[in-house]
């Protein structure tokens, strides 16, 4: 599952150059031309980086940034900000407010996606991994192979990407409609208990041995992978 940057630059022409090399160097793309738009997108998918100009329409980067860190549920994600201010003043206000990094105008594509490659590294390690590890699963992405301790876990390719998304996210609670949008694409008109089939089926292969559960369901807000609160599946 590639990472979603989301772009937010009213230059078009810079807008064309991010996108096509951040989808070059095997990232999932978003484009926004304004805050306004910015925070419908935001509204509709959580991104797994933000890029912002300061100086955009509708809403500067600054406010952008103090609303995404107001949301509690998107106040995790990282934030880097595009500038043509260098003056240390600027660039303290921006990191009070929750910038992760600052890339200063003008830039090369190729320094702007080493700094998001350094941030992801830095907030979602799992997501510049080859093999995600949680207690003993193992998900080799370079293999394409599943393993719970020394046992082979068979997925379908569905599974596989819904494994991947939680244990690239261990601990935290997705709703069915977030794991819809993620895992099988906002696109596809796909029902919300498509999710709930899927989990019961990756359940069953994870825990063929009788291994404790750790797919966490939560009432009424949908599933997590968390160890907390691991029990040994029902029979």
């Amino acid at each position: 599952m590639k990472p979603l940057i989301l772009i937010v630059e009213d230059e078009a022409a810079l807008q064309k150059l991010l996108a096509y090399n951040l989808e070059a160097a095997g990232f999932e793309v978003a484009q926004a031309f304004d805050g306004e738009e910015a925070l419908t997108l935001l509204a509709e998918r959580t991104p797994d980086l933000v890029v912002v100009d300061w100086m955009i329409p509708q809403l500067s980067g600054l406010e952008l940034l103090r609303r995404i860190r107001r949301r509690p549920e998107q106040a995790h994600v990282p934030v880097v900000m595009l500038t043509a201010r260098t003056e240390e003043p600027d660039r303290l206000r921006g990191l009070e407010l929750g910038a992760d990094d600052y890339v200063t105008k003008p830039f090369s594509p190729a320094e702007l996606i080493a700094r998001i490659r350094a941030v992801l590294r830095r907030v979602r390690p799992a997501l510049t991994d080859q093999v995600l590890e949680f207690q003993d699963l193992r998900l080799d992405l370079a293999a394409h192979r599943v393993f719970r301790g020394t046992r082979e876990v068979h997925l379908s390719p569905t599974e596989f990407r819904l494994l991947r998304y939680f244990l690239e996210n261990p601990g935290r609670v997705f709703s069915r409609a977030q794991l819809l949008d993620r895992v099988w694409g906002g696109d596809l008109d796909i029902e919300l208990r498509t999710v709930d089939a899927t989990i019961r089926r990756l359940r069953r292969a994870l825990n063929a041995a009788g291994e404790p559960d750790l797919l966490r369901t939560v009432r009424a807000e949908g599933y997590a992978l968390d160890l907390k609160f691991a029990t040994a599946p029902s029979r």
